[in-house]
């Protein structure tokens, strides 16, 4: 009988795990699987097309087919099905903004340690403050990793059968789920609350995809602004949750059942994990992030979804799968 060695192959895969961020955050930048979906199978054409070293090319395409984003075959190099979907540019669902986005986060992680030590962050949190500049790059880059979760949100509520409905966005974001909503059901109408510097951004693309007539932004903090009583079918808090304390989701919570009509549904998107901890990845890695960026912040599992929900005074709680998100429906 063999006994079993253990090699350092994955300890030094996850060491090197920076490398992958950077080849993939480079890829984007010079739009290489845009390029390779359009043809540029080898390194000389791709070096052409993307206005690169030829070298520089080659080395990419490497780190791609290593990291399990391109495929060769006979000298020929092509996207993976994950890659012809969520990075080339123009699709609904491109990553290729959020990959360049990454790529210059990862200085900051450096500080992980420290803030690991301390239990959070040691500078101010970027993601509580309503005038830092760094939204304009964020919003708009994270918007497509929304569009699977927001189009089966759609389906599990009906929206394209349900007529006249109010929907109300509580920290919108980019509005693509006001947008996708909208275009799914032409008599639908959305409120986005946010703050102001957000929702220009939003207001930005329903204009581009001529919503705007059927969208309205309220400026403000949804912790301190009223959502009113009885006046939407649908609220959506999508990707909030994960900054917030269980108190404060316990009370948005609370107030967005009040604004809801009689028979309304609250929709809540974000990274949950299993309520064991063991899984999914992804929501697990994350909350390293919340604690590097935000003080009371983490990914919180499904059973404290549903009791916080519950104790809002919804009496219907039910998870769906939208990896790497997770919507909860409460009605």
């Amino acid at each position: 009988m063999t006994n079993h060695q253990p090699t350092p192959d994955t300890v030094l895969q996850l060491i090197n795990g920076y490398w992958a961020t950077g080849i993939v955050g480079a890829a984007a930048g010079h739009a290489v699987f845009t390029h390779l979906e359009n043809g540029a199978d080898t390194p000389g054409l791709l070096a052409a097309r993307a206005k690169i070293s030829e070298r520089g090319a080659g080395t990419l395409l490497d780190g791609l087919v290593s990291v399990g984003l391109v495929e060769l075959r006979e000298g020929r190099y092509r996207n993976t099905a994950e890659a012809s979907a969520y990075l080339v540019e123009g699709k609904p669902a491109c990553l290729s903004g959020f990959a360049r986005l990454k790529l210059t986060h990862m200085g900051g992680l450096a500080a992980l340690p420290e803030v690991v030590r301390t239990g959070g962050p040691v500078t101010d949190p970027t993601t509580e403050v309503a005038d830092n500049p760094h939204w304009e790059l964020v919003v708009p880059a994270i918007a497509a990793q929304s569009v699977p979760a927001a189009t089966l949100a759609a389906q599990v509520l009906g929206l394209p059968e349900a007529g006249e409905v109010s929907i109300l966005d509580v920290g919108g974001g980019s509005g693509i789920y006001s947008a996708l909503w909208l275009e799914a059901n032409p008599r639908a109408r959305s409120t986005q609350l946010d703050w102001e510097p957000i929702n220009n951004i939003a207001r930005r693309l329903l204009e581009e995809r001529g919503l705007a007539d059927r969208f309205t932004c309220v400026d403000g903090d949804f912790h301190t602004t009223d959502f009113g009583e009885g006046l939407y079918d649908v609220a959506l808090y999508s990707h909030i949750a994960h900054q917030e304390s269980p108190e404060q989701n316990t009370e948005v919570f609370t107030r967005l059942r009040r604004a809801l009509k009689p028979g309304g549904a609250l929709v809540v998107c974000d990274y949950v994990v299993d309520d064991d901890r063991s899984g999914p990845a992804f929501p697990l890695l994350f909350a390293s992030e919340m604690l590097l960026k935000s003080n009371q912040g983490g990914t919180w599992r499904r059973t404290e979804y549903r009791d916080w929900l519950l104790k809002a005074g919804f009496g219907d709680v039910s998870f769906h799968s939208a990896p790497p998100a997770t919507l909860a429906v409460a009605r």
